[in-house]
Order: structure tokens, then sequence, then C-alpha cells
């Protein structure tokens, strides 16, 4: 079907698929997840009203800032293989359709959160948007610091699962601190593994997203395993500041090293195969660590 206003060919989907694509609803569901693990992690007792303001409040923050960051990159996600069929670079949705969805989402979600949560925690849903569609998104043709920039939105769903838990305005206790800390270092392994197979793509649209401006290199490599390393530590820290078990930590470790033992064998080797080994591995540690920490035994 032809787009007469773009001269862009559609994918062949409706613009109900297309609003339900700019949303990311699949990555969006696992940063809930996120957030309502850490809830149960901090949470002395259970609110089932929390909890579902906390879910649909997350999703909706969630959607708006994936939302805006393909509003923002349209032109740029037409250049790469990996998300030329999106809506926006399709031409399924229009700018203005995408805003005010994304707009509403972002409004209702922050609201939710503030009113049926606690206000520090529509807050922290705000900025979380801010950070990602206006600050991360912008770096991510300038610098490859961007990706430490986003890691931050990346984390906040945990620590706001943990303000979640608390009572008042909000507030962040150092386990909260700590549980963001886990989330946090893991998105570098996580993230730049999927830079690492995806770097010609990337480059199709000028994005400098491995932590070396020489890209695939040596120095790339080595940091990967470096903050691999730095995840086994931070994940242990729960435990050294005693709040969590020794099962608990047991688990942290050996995902820990196994996660660190791939992201060896991709040191070694670093070709695109095992780049997506690591980050597949990176895709079961963080569920496995929250479950594991979230159980306090």
């Amino acid at each position: 079907m032809e787009n007469t206003h773009n001269n862009i060919v559609s994918p062949g989907y409706s613009k109900f698929s297309g609003f339900l694509k700019l949303t990311k609803f699949g990555l969006g569901s696992l940063v809930v997840f996120s957030a309502i693990i850490t809830y149960f992690t901090v949470a002395q007792e259970i609110n089932v009203n929390v909890i579902f303001a906390l879910t649909l409040g997350g999703i909706l923050v969630t959607s708006a800032a994936n939302g805006f960051n393909q509003i923002i990159e349209k032109d740029l996600d037409r250049l790469m293989d990996r998300t030329k069929n999106r809506p926006m670079p399709t031409g399924v949705l229009s700018d203005t359709e995408a805003f005010i969805f994304c707009a509403i989402f972002g409004i209702a979600g922050t609201i939710l959160l503030w009113v049926f949560t606690n206000p520090l925690c529509g807050i922290l849903g705000f900025v979380s948007i801010i950070l990602y569609a206006v600050v991360y998104t912008p770096l991510k043709r300038i610098t490859p610091l961007s990706v430490f920039i986003g890691a931050f939105p990346g984390a906040l769903p945990t620590l706001i699962g943990a303000v979640a838990a608390t009572e008042g305005f909000g507030e962040i206790s150092f386990f909260a601190f700590l549980l963001f800390m886990v989330q946090f270092v893991w998105q570098f392994p996580h993230f730049w593994s999927l830079a690492w197979f995806y770097n010609d793509d990337y480059a199709k649209a000028g994005f400098h997203l491995l932590p070396s401006k020489g890209g695939k290199d040596s120095a790339s490599k080595f940091q990967i395993l470096i903050y691999s390393v730095f995840l086994l530590i931070t994940s242990i820290f729960p435990f050294v500041f005693q709040f969590v078990g020794i099962i608990s930590v047991s688990v942290c470790v050996i995902c820990g090293f196994a996660l660190l033992l791939q992201a060896y064998n991709f040191y070694r080797l670093p070709t695109d195969a095992y780049a997506k080994k690591l980050f597949y591995v990176t895709l079961v540690y963080l569920p496995v660590v929250q479950l594991a920490l979230m159980t306090k035994s």
C-alpha cells in the first residue's frame, strides 16, 4: 500500500499494530517486570493497588519513552535494516498521531504513579521519559557516553519499584540504591554486546554506541569484559550489607561467573556470534538475579 504523503511503501500492518509497535510492548514488559520484582523485594506489606498502578503506570511511561524515541529518530530508523519497518519510517503513523499517543501515555503513566504509589515514583517516571527521549536519544550520534546516560533511565524502573514500597512522598533507601546499581551496571555488557553485532547497521545512522570511538576494537571488547567483572562485584553488595542471605548471593555469584565466562570467551574471540551469545546470557541473567535477590534467603 502506497503512502502518498511520504512516498513510502507501508510494511502491510494496521495502524493499531503501528501504535503497538511504537510502544515496544515486549521490551516494556521486561522493564515493568524489573519494577514489580523490586517492589516485592523491598515491600514490607504487599498492596495490590500499588502493584496494579506500578504495572500499568510503568507500561505507559515506558511506552511513551520508546515512542518519543522513534518519533525523533524516524529518519535515522529508515536507514537501518533492524528499524526500517517501524511505524514512523514507514509512514503507518504520522508525527502528530504518534506524538499525541505518547503524550497521553506519558501524562497518564506519570499521574498513575504519582497518585496511586507516591509522588516520588511519578517524578522518577517522568524523569525517565525526559532522560531517554531528550538526553540519551540525541547523544547516540555524538558520543559513546550516550550509553552511560541511557543506563540511568534504563535502571530507573528498578528504583521506581523500590520507591513504590515506601510511604508518604516516597524515599530511596540504601537497599533500593544497591538494586538500582545492579541493573545499571548490567546494561553495559548487555547493550554493548548488542551494539557489537549490530555495529554496521548502527553505523548507517551514524550512531556511536560501542565504548570506544574505534568501534569494534580491542578497547571496546576489554570494557565489555571489565564491566562484566563490575557486575559480578555489584551483585554481591546486597549480601555484604546484609540485605540478603547466602542462597541469594550464591545465585548471584553463579550467574555472575556464567556471564563473565561468556564475556571472556567473547574477549578471546570477538565475533558477532560470541557477542550474540553474551547478549542472550545477559537476558537470562537479570531476571534470575532479581528473583534471587527477592527471596532474600
